[in-house]
């Protein structure tokens, strides 16, 4: 299991948010837990000297491109970028230093999973430069992916057919547990146990971590085959229940482990 790093960026700045307060509501602003005085290319240098790898840098919004586009050009390929992605965009985004494209909402339309729309954003960057993110909450009938800033439901489910059929169109996966993600409540074990038995390739989990019990418990009950993020919890974002370098540590460490065999 690795650390992955994240750049969250709002009206320019990075900041952490809880994403499930993301409104298009006029007027509407969501709740903030941090928002830092550094610009976003000086997250990218700290995360690259660290040999943090396949962090991701979401805009959430307008007004972040600037930033986005500083932060993917300190250290060409070492970051993705999500956030309003498409095939006519995705090609510059990796000219301006992506190693990835993330993108979610823009495979839906009417709350179903559009074909057509996948297979024009594997043509425009290919699949090894793709990563879906198919955050998702929690509903009756399983996990439910949601899309528009994590407004809509679609009718996907996250599942072990779900996960291996989409596999097959990307590199990776990107999956937030949404109704904990920024709250700091602690990681939604049960997603994370299936995560850990479902995916078939390299998948990031992110949502409620918040002390490093947390991530040792994404890696035990994830079979030690997800990656995790930790945003508002972390020292370097204001929080107060993990520090960075542990984090910097841990993941250090992971490198020099044999990977856990299939």
């Amino acid at each position: 299991m690795r650390f992955r790093p994240c750049i969250d960026l709002h009206d320019g700045k990075v900041k952490q948010i809880v994403g499930a307060t993301l409104s298009d509501a006029p007027g509407t602003l969501p709740a903030t837990n941090f928002e830092s005085e550094q610009p976003a290319d000086f997250f990218a240098d700290l995360y690259w000297r660290d040999g943090l790898e396949g962090g991701h840098v979401i805009k959430l919004g307008p007004g972040n491109e600037a930033a986005a586009a500083a932060a993917l050009g300190a250290h060409p390929g070492s970051l993705q970028i999500g956030g309003g992605i498409t095939p006519g965009n995705a090609a510059r985004w990796l000219d301006a230093g992506a190693g990835k494209v993330i993108v979610t909402s823009y495979v839906f339309a009417n709350g179903e999973l559009d074909e057509q729309r996948l297979e024009a954003m594997v043509r425009a960057v290919g699949s090894q430069r793709l990563v879906l993110d198919l955050s998702c909450r929690k509903t009756s009938s399983g996990y439910t992916v949601v899309c528009d800033r994590w407004q809509t439901f679609t009718s996907l489910q996250v599942s072990a057919d779900t996960l291996g059929r989409l596999a097959e169109s990307c590199a990776e996966f990107l999956i937030h547990a949404v109704d904990v993600e920024g709250r700091q409540a602690g990681v939604e074990t049960e997603l994370v146990e299936a995560l850990g038995q479902w995916t078939p390739i390299p998948t990031t989990y992110a949502g409620g971590v918040r002390s490093m019990p947390d991530v040792e418990c994404v890696q035990t009950l994830g079979n030690d085959r997800l990656d995790v993020t930790v945003g508002s919890a972390l020292d370097l974002f204001g929080g107060v229940g993990v520090r960075y370098a542990d984090l910097v540590a841990f993941d250090q460490q992971q490198r020099t482990r044999t990977p856990k065999p299939e």
